[in-house]
């Protein structure tokens, strides 16, 4: 492969190990990476999963991200503290702004609430050349803020991230240029790269593609064939080239639609289903109005209880855009009553609105007052922001079966 013709770029990708748990251990003024410490979604439930487990936790028990609370040992030494999410969201928060002293902020690119891309060009002068910067600031992160991160180094993002993940979570800080692909990642099973999940690991399997070494040399007109698009870009990526930009406005994203769902506590009954979709066509519908957007297909999905297994995803597609919660909770409860199979119990509810058009671009309908049905939900809106996201709700939502007040308490499905 001749790389003359492909940018190199000096970039960082941040991961701060076990973040939900360092933060834990630091706000306990314990060491993150010596202490045995547990994240749990909810202490009070046995099968409450483990979100994040410190390194010596997993390094002594192997207990990782998707155990479950009831699966952790008797160790009086382990330390289970519940999630605190805007903790955590303050903490990445906090990380970002001590970037932004390094770089401008169209050099920082937001992966996740732990993870962070950072486009060190021409920052020689300043603070030497991208190991000596990626050093300085894994330096002041610990100093800051007590937490250690890992960092990899490459000549673009793809490089960057798959070094770190796979090198750097064990060294500290890790580089892959160009030239180094064949000796650093082509040795690796396809599943351990960025990008990879299941689903692809097994398709490539039955190809006879194995490592990513065995990618690279695959026929990439094959690739294209069986995968499309995305076959081309596996290629591509084998020889670690990726073309996504390096400096940007990041944050701002086109909006495709407005989602919204929830894996209920306990079974739900076909009535109680009924006031969880309502409560989620208005979450869905505020979200929407805010944006200025509305929307013509509504998709409803419903999940049965893990005895009878299954369930039904089902569109619609109406004549006018609309972002008013009760036109889109009469389409939900037609999906409903059309598709439901009238026994089983219900354990996860999601509502969509896409087919998105500019609020300025709705048309009128002479047969009824939509104006008036608009600005119901926009007076509305604007109590909430005033007064909290619970200061009006409606009579339904304070039932047993209302799940607006107990998800106002979580940020990300877990408890802020």
């Amino acid at each position: 492969m001749d790389y003359s013709s492909y940018p190199r770029n000096d970039v960082l990708c941040i991961d701060m190990r076990s973040f939900y748990a360092s933060v834990e251990a630091v706000k306990l003024g314990l060491d993150p990476m010596k202490t045995m410490l547990a994240v749990v979604g909810d202490p009070n439930r046995p099968g409450s999963i483990v979100l994040a487990a410190s390194p010596q936790l997993k390094k002594k028990y192997g207990i990782s991200n998707v155990s479950r609370f009831f699966e952790l040992p008797d160790d009086p030494d382990i330390h289970i503290v519940p999630a605190h999410m805007a903790d955590y969201l303050q903490m990445s928060v906090e990380i970002t702004r001590l970037i932004h002293q390094y770089v401008p902020k169209e050099a920082i690119h937001q992966y996740s609430v732990d993870e962070v891309w950072v486009t060190v060009n021409g920052l020689e002068r300043l603070f030497g050349n991208r190991w000596e910067a990626a050093r300085k600031i894994k330096r002041d992160i610990k100093e800051s803020f007590g937490i250690t991160s890992s960092i990899g180094i490459g000549d673009n993002k793809f490089l960057a991230k798959v070094v770190m993940d796979l090198h750097a979570k064990k060294q500290g800080i890790a580089e892959c240029r160009y030239e180094d692909v064949e000796e650093k990642l082509w040795p690796f099973p396809v599943e351990d790269i960025w990008g990879i999940g299941s689903r692809m690991k097994r398709n490539l399997n039955r190809m006879g593609i194995v490592t990513l070494g065995q990618l690279a040399r695959f026929d990439p007109d094959r690739l294209r064939k069986r995968f499309g698009i995305m076959g081309e870009q596996l290629y591509w990526h084998a020889w670690g080239i990726d073309l996504s930009p390096v400096f940007g406005e990041f944050t701002k994203q086109e909006q495709k639609g407005f989602g919204h769902g929830i894996s209920l506590l306990r079974d739900y009954s076909q009535e109680e289903a009924a006031v969880c979709i309502l409560d989620l066509c208005e979450e869905v519908c505020r979200r929407a109005r805010t944006a200025g957007k509305s929307g013509k297909t509504i998709h409803l999905g419903i999940g049965y209880s893990q005895e009878t297994g299954g369930g039904f995803s089902r569109s619609r597609s109406i004549d006018l855009p609309t972002n008013v919660t009760m036109d889109v909770y009469h389409v939900c409860q037609q999906l409903f009553h059309e598709f439901y199979d009238g026994k089983s119990s219900i354990r996860r509810v999601y509502v969509t609105l896409d087919n998105l058009f500019d609020k300025q671009e709705t048309q009128l309908n002479l047969f009824e007052d939509r104006t008036k049905k608009n600005d119901i939900g926009y007076v509305m809106d604007e109590i909430r922001d005033k007064f909290g996201s619970t200061a009006i709700l409606r009579a339904s939502s304070y039932t047993d079966a209302g799940i607006t007040l107990e998800r106002s308490r979580k940020i990300g499905g877990h408890y802020a």
